[in-house]
């Protein structure tokens, strides 16, 4: 076994157990406002963390208090469209005022809509839905990460997967998109039929590489190596959740289009 995967940080494992438990007791005890408000709390963290990412400051309390009005407006209209009316009046007071620049929007961009998006998924899919989410984007960045390990270099000459993220290996990432999308399949059964489910659990999981990689290109461009410290040996909630990011806009748009 490489020496790499011999040791792995206890503090690693301490809060992947609890994240872990933490998500098994929202599955089991699902509702729409208790779902809302678990990820209401993780956007805000994340709102905070991308904010920093991008500005390099706190955000102030104005632009937190748009985030929770966008939040709130979500449980309230069960759609997006707190967020851009939030978009219209940063654009018009910045083109007006010529105050501020267009690095105080990407916040409300990412991480905001990706967690509108989750919570659409659920309420229009039901839990089955998010629960296939979560397999997908779980397997494929647990799978690509120990593929990579193993495998990284002794099939490709050049093996980085691309110059962003070089620690990320071509042989990992069809390591986790070939066991996420044969898992994922069976999973997605509960929501559409097989071939549906094949196809959408293969675009999603190569979806969430790239989300992986975005998340990756805004913390070298900030000179950072996490996007928060929040969770011990894991960084902030955007290093937990980037993988999500891109890959529940698409499968929640696939599947939409497979239901019209």
């Amino acid at each position: 076994m490489p020496k790499n995967l011999k040791f792995i940080e206890p503090t690693r494992l301490y809060t992947a157990f609890f994240i872990l438990v933490a998500i098994l007791l929202i599955i089991f005890f699902h509702h729409p406002l208790l779902l809302w408000a678990v990820l209401g709390i993780a956007f805000i963290i994340g709102f905070y963390e991308s904010y920093k990412l991008c500005n390099k400051i706190t955000p102030s309390p104005l632009f937190l208090s748009f985030a929770l009005i966008i939040w709130l407006s979500v449980y309230l209209l069960e759609s997006p469209l707190g967020v851009f009316c939030i978009l219209v009046l940063l654009g018009a007071y910045q083109s007006y005022t010529k105050k501020g620049a267009i690095e105080q929007m990407l916040p409300f961009i990412y991480p905001t809509i990706p967690f509108i998006f989750l919570y659409l998924l659920y309420l229009d899919n039901s839990i089955n839905a998010l629960i296939w989410l979560i397999v997908i984007v779980g397997l494929t960045d647990s799978f690509a990460y120990f593929g990579g390990k193993l495998l990284g270099g002794k099939l490709f000459s050049n093996p980085a997967f691309c110059p962003t993220s070089p620690n990320k290996t071509k042989e990992g990432v069809l390591v986790g998109v070939g066991i996420a999308t044969l898992i994922g399949s069976l999973i997605g059964l509960g929501v559409c039929g097989f071939f549906a489910s094949l196809i959408l659990t293969f675009i999603t999981s190569i979806t969430s590489v790239f989300g992986d990689l975005y998340e990756s290109y805004l913390k070298r461009k900030a000179g950072v190596k996490d996007s928060g410290s929040i969770l011990p040996g894991h960084g902030g909630i955007l290093d937990r959740l980037d993988g999500y990011f891109f890959a529940v806009i698409i499968l929640y748009t696939l599947l939409q289009i497979i239901n019209l």
